[in-house]
């Protein structure tokens, strides 16, 4: 059995559980830290430190939003949406870079796209942020030529890198060594683009990972 075909022997439930994994990984942080704050308003010995408990409970609670907010459309059905307003895409992903170092530039021509290009552009997205763990500028096009759109995502920036885990995922490979929460993500990508019908690649050179796919429009 070839590697592919290994991956591709998962079972809906093993990737669920994964991706769930996932979801609750990104969300326990800033839901913890609001469970801190709120201590820390509580505790009588604490009261000359409730502006700094009050700021990390907005900061935290903005962030723990932001980040459900993408994900409902990232890796959820989004209610019964089958097209999204790229403008609202871009609200969704520019909420979860406002917690990373990396700063987004969001260049998308097509005013509408359906549920596979979304989903596409947003877990992309957050792949290009995650490659620029020091910061650097994550620049996503996007643009619809003929039947198809054209995806185009650069990382650049010092210390830019992308780890096997995700190469893998992309490739639709099992998971070797690594974190099963990248490669769940990068997997999962590989799995809706094939199932629409289209195609995602990948680049590393210094200091610089581009992410590229195509899909029927």
């Amino acid at each position: 059995m070839t590697e592919t075909a290994a991956a591709t022997a998962l079972r809906p439930a093993e990737i669920a559980a994964y991706l769930a994994a996932r979801m609750c990984h990104d969300f326990i942080s800033p839901a913890s830290a609001i469970t801190s704050g709120l201590d820390l308003l509580e505790d009588p010995s604490a009261q000359d430190m409730r502006e700094e408990a009050m700021g990390l409970i907005v900061t935290s609670a903005r962030k723990l939003t932001d980040l459900l907010s993408f994900c409902r459309v990232a890796f959820g059905a989004s209610a019964s949406a089958e097209t999204f307003d790229v403008r609202d895409l871009e609200k969704l992903a520019a909420g979860v870079f406002a917690h990373m170092r990396a700063e987004l530039a969001w260049s998308v021509d097509t005013p509408a796209v359906d549920k596979p290009v979304a989903r596409t552009l947003l877990n992309l997205t957050q792949m290009a942020g995650a490659a620029l763990p020091t910061g650097g500028v994550a620049k996503v096009r996007a643009v619809q030529e003929g039947a198809s759109v054209a995806i185009a995502i650069e990382a650049t920036g010092p210390r830019a890198r992308l780890r096997p885990e995700v190469l893998a995922g992309l490739q639709g490979q099992p998971l070797g060594e690594g974190l099963h929460g990248h490669w769940v993500q990068a997997y999962y990508v590989h799995l809706f683009v094939t199932d629409a019908g289209g195609r995602v690649f990948t680049d590393v050179s210094e200091e610089k990972v581009v992410f590229a796919a195509t899909l029927p429009a």
